[in-house]
């Protein structure tokens, strides 16, 4: 009798066991959250771009180290500075497939444009990869080399001096408005689609100037055609030690672009924390913090909580600055 009773209190044990062992087994795979199929990496911006290098080296790095069970596609959504990648993004289908790389328009254009019906803080909040960087380029053959040169040339020329930028009331255009008031210019603004046409407009001289992050005018720059003349940031750039900061010249103006990955609204917790999980891991990968060293960005990974109080504080820098441009109402 009593062996049986033991018997019976072994076979209990198991039972529980096994049950309890198949009840986290069900939970950790319910939690552990995979793509089902290829991946939709929209870039707001055209190709050849900061963000879209940065796309396209990130799809890379996860194909290279193998970090995810389903292709990462970039995909250019350039429209509206912006705007047409976020109302894509607002409405997508199976939002737990798309992730998008951010530029400052995710918050200028939701406020230059409030019928699109867009709320930066309601996208995911995947990683902030980091921070880039601003300068002020010319091209070599106009024979500037310095920002005082620059002045006196761009105000000679009144608005025939051409800016290009990217987009509308976007981060180039803040800077050629801080720009024109600071040293009392009349620069012409001209819009294009990415930071790779911009860069092609300076080195063709289609264009008298730029401000294009390090790694959209590197290349031009390295062969010789364009010159970094001065730097948006606290500090001079390790790349471009002869490139003065504006804090230098005696104008406290710094500014950076965030390079930020959200996912879709409506992406499940599971899906993002898969998406974090995965950028975590590409953050920490020597391609990934060679390029950062190569494009002087700045910045460490910003994840979950941490992001979003990080948008709410540059959104409302961006609401102050295109109040003040005159590009929305206070």
């Amino acid at each position: 009798m009593k062996a049986t009773l033991k018997k019976v209190m072994a076979l209990g044990v198991a039972v529980g066991l096994v049950s309890g062992f198949a009840a986290v087994s069900g939970k950790d795979a319910q939690a552990a959250w995979e793509p089902k199929k290829p991946v939709q990496f929209v870039v707001m911006a055209g190709k050849g771009g900061g963000a879209d290098k940065l796309a396209r080296l990130i799809q890379s790095i996860i194909e290279k180290h193998k970090l995810s069970p389903k292709p990462v596609t970039p995909v250019n959504k350039p429209g509206g500075s912006g705007a047409e990648a976020l109302v894509y993004m607002k409405n997508h289908k199976d939002p737990d497939h798309a992730i998008m790389v951010t530029l400052n328009s995710f918050y200028t254009t939701p406020l230059r444009q409030p019928r699109l019906g867009v709320d930066p803080l309601a996208f995911a909040p995947i990683a902030r990869m980091a921070e880039d960087t601003f300068l002020l380029w010319v091209n070599k053959d106009s024979g500037i080399t310095n920002v005082d040169e620059f002045v006196k040339a761009a105000k000679a020329a009144g608005n025939k001096w051409v800016m290009a930028g990217t987009g509308k009331a976007s981060e180039d255009n803040l800077l050629t408005d801080f720009l024109n008031a600071a040293y009392g210019l009349n620069m012409k603004y001209v819009p294009y689609k990415g930071g790779g046409k911009v860069a092609k407009q300076l080195a063709g001289n289609h264009a008298n100037s730029t401000v294009n992050n390090p790694s959209e005018q590197l290349g031009f720059y390295e062969a010789g055609k364009t010159v970094a003349l001065a730097a948006f940031t606290d500090n001079r750039l390790p790349l471009f030690k002869s490139a003065p900061t504006f804090k230098e010249l005696g104008k406290d103006f710094v500014y950076y672009m965030q390079r930020s990955v959200v996912g879709a609204p409506g992406m499940s917790k599971d899906a993002l924390a898969f998406y974090q999980g995965l950028f975590k891991k590409v953050f920490a990968t020597s391609e990934w913090q060679t390029y950062r060293t190569k494009k002087s960005l700045q910045g460490d990974l910003l994840q979950g909580d941490a992001l979003v109080d990080y948008w709410k504080r540059e959104n409302e820098v961006h609401r102050k600055m295109l109040v003040k441009m005159g590009a929305i109402k206070g």
